[in-house]
């Protein structure tokens, strides 16, 4: 029984982990010490170390010998290249999820209600956290466990909000785009899987600052 408790107390501690990195706490280049963050979490060194792993896994830090573990120096061409396999396993799912999400888009519309609230209030937290989450419903309802396990080990949530936070990439309307994709679903629109990927690789870093 003690195993899901390890699982959800290491998915707290990553969370932790990226949050600070996203919002600065911990700056590129910067040392993350394992031992002050079970500290500071008041948990053992064990279930950090566990999600330092994952997080190193998603390139997002990285660790060499007696200097321990650090946040990358990440430049907008490392966030851009998820975005072309992202896109890729996208229009997969939307080809795949068609016909279930044409007769019943309620796992979607939550979503999107919530990101016109989150746009109107420009509150950059909760429009990651709802375009994650619509994303995320959307690859599920293709009901193919490997998609969805190559989905969530892109980190979606992780580059999403670094691509928003750090290089500015917002789009005009999260919830009008994602409103857009509900509809072509709802009417059955052939070429849905196509309009998923170009969505994906719409949210991009911009060409000029990835060649920074």
């Amino acid at each position: 029984m003690s195993a899901p408790v390890v699982q959800s107390l290491r998915e707290q501690i990553r969370e932790h982990i990226v949050e600070g990195i996203v919002s600065g706490r911990w700056q590129p280049g910067e040392r993350i010490v394992e031992r002050r963050i079970a500290v500071e979490l008041e948990v053992s060194q064990t279930p950090v170390r566990e999600a330092l792993r994952e997080l190193e896994s998603l390139r997002l830090i990285e660790s060499a010998p007696n200097k321990g573990v650090r946040v990358r120096n990440l430049s907008a061409a490392d966030l851009e290249e998820s975005y072309p396999v992202r896109a890729g396993l996208e229009q997969i799912a939307a080809e795949l999820a068609a016909e279930k999400l044409a007769a019943d888009c309620s796992a979607l519309t939550p979503h999107v209600e919530a990101l016109y609230v989150a746009d109107q209030a420009a509150d950059g937290t909760a429009q990651v956290r709802h375009t994650v989450a619509f994303h995320r419903e959307l690859v599920r309802a293709a009901g193919n466990s490997v998609l969805l396990h190559t989905w969530e080990g892109l980190g979606i949530e992780v580059f999403t909000a670094l691509s928003i936070r750090w290089l500015g990439t917002v789009q005009q309307s999260y919830a009008e785009e994602h409103q857009a994709l509900v509809e072509a679903f709802l009417r059955r629109d052939p070429g849905i899987g196509q309009m998923v990927k170009d969505h994906v690789l719409g949210c991009a870093p911009a060409p000029a600052a990835a060649a920074e």
